[in-house]
């Protein structure tokens, strides 16, 4: 990590025992009001100036260099899936953010259409808010690693001396994507998009299956969906997750909202448009996007970066919440540090040959 300050010692599921250092706030990005958890001391305010009688000369604004971290979370899932991670975090010294994404968590619902058009706006809102305080890596698992790729098709160097000319690109330093679906899914989003008969046969029951029923087996089906080993999941974890599946309504909305959008992931990625940098993150023990879909997404953009993990399940920061958070603050660093030293060679004067210069 770039920060010198150690994290405090932490239990086996990567939870600080100090107080809470989550800050827990309700804003609004592209007309939707949601929840975010912050972590980090914000940037300085600017000191009021003094009444003289002297002409003060202005001095330049400079902007802070520590990079900041902003968490998307997967499909059915909240911002609190990053809890531990952040309080690793915030022990580090690094500031982040973990927002709830429209229709999930504490957010406001989707608007009916096109979901993906609407996270995208609320996606960028975020990032340009964050932007004014520091250089912004974005972190996204699942649903949040789709939305972090199409960020990274419309993101500039926020350090290029052409980003004034570059209207309507995301200033980003980096792009984490973990287990983003799309490419090489597992059978259960492959079973998913194709419908088949006994979904159909689940969403026209003319008798609704007994809530307690759907919840019994969400409770059996969640951790082997999202741990690696579902003998260690959090039961905190899980009883959020489950209480998204609460009655067959319930249930049979998700089904049907989570149709549209692999299908919507079809046409999801313009991947050669991505130059910053990149980490793709690959799970061995997930069953819901395999390993062999980020290893074909690092095929298709050739400056990024590989991690496959073999012992991660779906949400490694659940899983991992130590490794993850130090993992994305080295990654981080590193993607500001190849974007500044990209603008130091941009800007450097250029050599001049002994024969050009004598004429």
């Amino acid at each position: 990590m770039t920060a010198t300050k150690r994290p405090t010692p932490a239990g086996p599921d990567g939870r600080s025992s100090d107080p809470d250092p989550i800050r827990v706030s309700f804003r609004r990005y592209a007309g939707v009001r949601t929840r975010v958890l912050e972590v980090g001391d914000p940037a300085p305010e600017p000191e009021s100036p003094r009444r003289s009688l002297r002409r003060r000369s202005a001095a330049p604004h400079v902007r802070p260099t520590a990079p900041r971290l902003v968490l998307l979370h997967g499909y059915c899932d909240s911002a609190d899936t990053w809890r531990p991670a952040l309080e690793q975090l915030a022990a580090a010294g690094i500031p982040a953010v973990a927002v709830d994404l429209p229709g999930f968590g504490d957010a406001q619902p989707l608007r009916p259409g096109p979901m993906l058009p609407q996270l995208d706006a609320f996606t960028t809102a975020v990032v340009r808010e964050q932007a004014v305080l520091g250089s912004v890596v974005l972190a996204g698992n699942s649903l949040g690693g789709t939305m972090s790729l199409r960020a990274a098709q419309t993101a500039v160097d926020p350090f290029s001396a052409e980003k004034s000319a570059s209207k309507g690109r995301l200033p980003l330093s980096g792009v984490v994507s973990i287990a983003a679906p799309g490419f090489v899914d597992s059978w259960l989003i492959r079973t998913v998009a194709r419908y088949p008969l006994p979904l159909r046969l689940y969403s026209s029951l003319p008798v609704p299956v007994p809530g307690f029923l759907v919840r019994k087996v969400a409770e059996q089906l969640v951790p082997r969906l999202l741990y690696a080993n579902s003998g260690a999941a959090d039961a905190t974890q899980v009883q959020r997750f489950t209480a998204l599946f609460p009655d067959y309504r319930a249930t049979k909305s998700r089904l049907e909202e989570a149709r549209q959008l692999v299908a919507e992931l079809a046409d999801a990625y313009r991947l050669d448009s991505v130059e910053v940098p990149l980490l793709v993150v690959a799970c061995g023990k997930d069953r819901l996007v395999t390993a062999a879909s980020g290893r074909q997404l690092h095929t298709l953009v050739p400056h990024s970066r590989l991690l496959v993990r073999e012992d991660w399940g779906h949400c490694p920061q659940l899983d991992d919440p130590v490794e993850i958070a130090e993992l994305l603050a080295y990654f981080a660093a590193s993607a500001v540090r190849t974007t500044q030293a990209k603008r130091a060679a941009a800007t450097a004067p250029k050599a001049v040959s002994e024969d050009t210069a004598a004429g």
